[in-house]
């Protein structure tokens, strides 16, 4: 048959073939690689024969599958050529297709390749089948290239959805595994090494803290079990008595170990743990593993422990149906519905009074079971000095310093071997929420988002149940754009930067003590002098005790140190990974990971880095100088744009230099305020200048922007620096009060020794925290700080007198520059004192719906007895703390409209493809999109204070006590907000205007 005598094709036959091209697999579409002509074999369509107006039988059988005769016409090269530039198509050799063309055209008929598909496989071969007849088409107007090369695509994105698919599935059970299974994992680590012992008789070579725990296992687990058996058979049974045997004794010994080692490694003073905090930090993380484990149980099938067995004796036949139906749905992988079904199971929290009473008999359990030995010098002979690991005494303190008032409270104290080498094995301890491998829950409620299975809650109440009354009484509409920006916060990928986490480890390895990095060395313990004299032993008993506190101090950045490495190394070869967010109760989010997270040290930031990466582009590449310039700081910050541009360029020796040798080189990284940052973006940097199209490098730096101007919401040649100001106000005054007389005024002796020490640094969180709410001793605090760093003042006493001065000369000049803002401060805390006097907690809802209820109440004290000793626990109590609540409402508001900014900008970024993190007033994003979230922070700056926010406030509280009176609105500040939108409008016509003369020069 030719196509000269083939009849017209009819719709229906159209649609037929059109139908049959779209469904049938891959493997069954052969294309020969020619330019002049290709082949289609189709050999899925098994319907039986019948006839058709169309030449081409499209109801053959599978076993006579019909052809197309190669063609010659002007779609062939066009459709060649988009598949080859479209899909991943194999291009046979130059040989290969001499040898098909040779077949093509010397034969009439030939044999063709036809891959078969099996319904059970998907493994498919090529067979030579006997040579067919071909049919020849001219021109098919049915057929075109477009439509090859969608088909095309569909297919390999259908594959690509499957893939990930997969891999998605994968990760999401790795993800249920380290939620639920954490526990068990340590338990059976712990009898591994049990076993390895008994069998070698020789203590493995462990970390030091492992070493510790293997020896307390296996006699606390025997101690847990033989009270989990006296509490069954006991008459009179203990109040935490059904609680005990809920678990398994092996993991409730290594949840105990691991929690009071984990409150040791915190830097508690002295070697101390409070007794009541112990108790109940073990309490919740038993009852927390409780649910965890109750509802395994219901939903795998494990082989029951005989305590399991013994609870399934009792199940009512209801409880024994549920139980099938859930472990029906975990086989069908429908973990969701199982979730669903159990939802109404779950038991009523326990409260503190049982979390304590079981944490305490705990407690007192590792007392009595653990002990260390130590070395013993064996030329004397003497018997192995083994002592108990903790002990619990009592301990008074003052209630306040300077007042003769003390407490008297209960503390666990470790042995001092305990606690050495503990800093450098603290990777060994477990973490329970680290970074998610899968995004986390969508959040839907108060206690419904975040993590799989461990509990999630959407706000850090600290047990304030008024506002946890606040939050669940709102529907989830009310809150709806507040879960939104967490799940959007939430879904920001991230992975770890191995190259900086390289040279991290590299410095650590070394000792620390740069970069910001604590000395993993402790400084040496004074002497006692010789001397009786009692202003030496005065000044050497004040030297002993800085030197523990110093000690102290290190002891827990180093702790803190070696679990943010411990989680970076352990996520560094994913992919990537997640951080759930939630709330404190002002309304800013935070991850819900304690350790290596973006809110955290230059140490965590420099580590991670967007997941996925984006080309610089041009702007990108100026953002990424800028951005490195800031990270430097030094002044360099405060330079105008084309400044910093400047002093990146005159760097670029060092730049190169940081990136290809950190550890061996002139290290000018290390010189950076934020080192690790800054090296980070050394190294994207020096890649790009260093590529032939630098525009086009991938990066995955987050680029970080501050919010506003004196934040720098409006246009200026600089930045508006707003430390600067208040450090030259606070010279001015210091340099006037040295010219006065001593005699009379005592502080001009300090501020002739302060005045070449003012600087920025000296002022800036005095200042940061100023809008806050800070106390006088607040700054005094701070300011004492960062004049130890100084070092110049090595007395004490003169350096506590010189903080006192200069935190009272700061708050001064705060008062004379921000006159309108501490009017404003003032207004918010005169109407707090009136809800207060009324004995009621401040209340308020935030522009995106959030119900904030101030936590500042009495504590009551509530005496429970436990076989330790009595504890005194604290809950909230019915009065409030008027004074906290009026000083505390000023920051606390201002906190949840920042709050509420990030996430309105957060979302916005989102729907405008944009990947962003916030850190409260910084918002990170790639290089290439700064200009855009820059346009977006400033839209959402002005949306949000163009609504009458005070006034609503204050209409808000008239609303809810109308009995009261409410002082009237301060006068506004000068800040006009449509300046904001003006700049914004500039940039863009700049930006417009640039691309017409980039668009005309073409």
């Amino acid at each position: 048959m030719t196509s000269a005598s083939a009849k017209e094709t009819s719709p229906k036959d159209f649609e037929t073939l059109i139908a049959a091209a779209i469904t049938f697999p891959l493997s069954s579409l052969i294309i020969a690689p020619s330019p002049a002509r290709f082949e289609l074999i189709i050999s899925n369509l098994n319907s039986s024969s019948s006839s058709s107006s169309f030449p081409v039988n499209l109801k053959s059988s599978s076993s006579n599958p019909t052809r197309l005769r190669p063609l010659q016409d002007s779609i062939q090269s066009n459709f060649m050529e988009n598949i080859e530039n479209s899909v991943d198509f194999h291009i046979p050799t130059c040989e290969q297709e001499q040898i098909f063309h040779q077949r093509v055209e010397n034969t009439e008929t030939c044999a063709d390749l036809v891959i078969p598909r099996s319904e059970n496989s998907t493994n498919h071969q090529l067979m030579c089948l006997e040579p067919r007849r071909r049919i020849f088409v001219q021109d098919p107007p049915w057929f075109s290239s477009i439509f090859l090369k969608g088909l095309y695509k569909r297919i390999k994105l259908q594959e690509y959805r499957e893939m990930k698919k997969r891999k998605f599935n994968l990760l999401r059970r790795r993800q249920v595994k380290q939620e639920t299974e954490a526990w068990e994992r340590m338990v059976d680590e712990y009898k591994e090494l049990e076993a390895k012992m008994i069998e070698k008789r020789l203590a493995p070579n462990l970390p030091h803290i492992k070493g510790l725990f293997l020896g307390w296992f296996g006699p606390l687990r025997e101690a847990i079990e033989r009270e989990q058996k006296m509490q069954r058979t006991k008459k009179q049974k203990a109040a935490y008595a059904p609680h005990i045997e809920l678990l398994p004794a092996d993991k409730v010994a290594v949840i105990v170990m691991h929690k009071m080692m984990g409150l040791v490694m915190a830097g508690h003073e002295d070697r101390c743990v409070q007794v009541v905090q112990a108790a109940v930090h073990i309490g919740m993380a038993i009852e927390q593993e409780i649910r965890i484990h109750s509802f395994l149980e219901k939903t795998k099938n494990y082989k029951r422990k005989k305590i399991i067995a013994d609870t399934e004796e009792v199940l009512s036949k209801e409880k024994e149906l549920l139980r099938k139906r859930v472990n029906s749905l975990i086989k069908s992988k429908r973990v969701m519905e199982a979730q669903k079904l159990l939802k109404n199971e779950e038991t009523k929290p326990w409260g503190r009074d049982t979390q304590a009473k079981l944490g305490s008999r705990l407690v007192e359990l590792l007392i009595e079971t653990a002990y260390v030995q130590h070395p013993v010098n064996p030329a004397d002979y003497s018997p192995p000095d083994v002592r108990p690991a903790f002990r619990h005494r009592f301990k008074t303190i003052l209630k306040h310093p300077g007042q003769k008032t003390t407490k008297r409270y209960g503390v666990v104290e470790c042995d001092p071997l305990v606690l050495a080498g503990l800093d450098r094995s603290a990777k060994h301890m477990l973490i329970p929420y680290v970074p998610m491998l899968v995004p986390p829950k969508k959040w839907k409620g108060y206690n419904k988002g975040g993590y799989l299975f461990l509990p999630s809650y959407v706000m850090r109440t600290h047990g304030s149940r008024k506002q946890q009354e606040a939050l669940k009484s709102v529907t989830g509409n009310c809150m709806k754009k507040v879960f939104e920006a967490l799940d959007t916060l939430g879904s920001t990928k991230w992975r770890v930067n191995k190259q900086v986490l390289s040279v991290l480890e590299s410095i650590w390895v070394s000792g620390g003590n740069i970069a910001g990095l604590v000395d993993r060395n402790d400084v040496p313990i004074p002497e006692k002098p010789l001397s009786e004299d009692m202003t030496e032993v005065q000044k050497w008993k004040w030297s002993v005790r800085k030197a523990k506190k110093i000690n102290q101090e290190r002891h827990s950045q180093r702790c803190d140190t070696e679990l943010k490495l411990s989680v970076a190394r352990r996520m560094k070869d994913e992919e990537g990974f997640y951080y759930p967010h939630n709330l404190d109760f002002r309304g800013r989010a935070y991850p819900m990971h304690p350790h290596l997270n973006h809110l955290s040290s230059d140490v965590c930031r420099g580590v991670l880095e967007f997941a996925e990466g984006r080309p610089l582009g041009k702007s990108g590449l100026r953002w990424l100088k800028i951005h490195l310039a800031n990270l430097f700081s030094g002044g360099v910050e405060k330079l105008s744009h084309d400044g910093r541009l400047a002093f990146v360029e005159n760097h670029l020796y060092e730049i190169f230099d940081s990136a290809e040798n950190p550890i061996n080189g002139s290290r000018w990284w290390l010189t950076a305020e934020d080192p690790f940052q800054c090296l980070a973006a050394c190294i994207n940097l020096s890649e790009a200048l260093k590529s032939s199209s630098p525009h086009s490098v991938i990066s995955h730096l987050p680029i970080h922007q501050l919010e506003a101007a004196a934040v720098n919401l409006v246009a200026g040649e600089k930045p508006a620096d707003v430390y600067s100001e208040i450090a030259v106000r606070v010279h001015e005054i210091m340099k006037r009060d040295s010219n006065k007389d001593p005699s009379k005024h005592p502080q001009a002796l300090l501020a002739k020794i302060l005045i070449d020490q003012v600087d920025r640094k000296l002022v800036k969180q005095t200042v940061m925290t100023s809008v806050y709410g800070v106390t006088f001793v607040g700054a005094r605090e701070q300011i004492k700080r960062r004049l130890e760093e100084k070092g110049h003042i090595t007395d004490d006493r003169q350096l506590f007198a010189a903080a006192c001065y200069a935190a009272k000369v700061t708050l001064t000049a705060l008062g004379e520059i921000f006159e309108a803002a501490r009017s404003i401060m003032g207004w918010l805390g005169d109407c707090a004192k009136v809800i207060a006097s009324e004995n009621q907690p401040v209340r308020w809802t935030t522009p995106l719906g959030l119900p904030v209820v101030q936590p500042y109440c009495k504590n009551e004290r509530h005496l429970i007895r436990t076989s330790l000793q009595v504890l005194a626990l604290q809950r909230e109590g019915k009065s409030v703390e008027i004074r906290k609540q009026r000083t505390a409402f000023p920051p606390n508001f201002v906190h949840s409209l920042d709050g509420s900014h990030m996430m309105m900008t957060a979302v916005a970024c989102r729907d405008a493809g944009l990947h962003f993190a916030g850190v409260h007033d910084s918002f990170w994003t790639h290089a290439c999109d700064v200009d855009e979230m820059n346009q977006i922070l400033r839209k959402k700056f002005v949306e949000l204070y163009n609504m009458p926010i005070l006034e609503n406030l204050l209409e808000s509280f008239q609303t809810s006590y109308p009995t009261l009176s409410f002082p009237p609105l301060p006068e506004r500040g000068n800040f006009d907000l449509e300046e904001v939108l003006l700049h914004l409008a500039v940039q863009v016509v700049l930006h417009l205007a640039v691309q017409v003369v980039i668009v005309g020069s073409h």
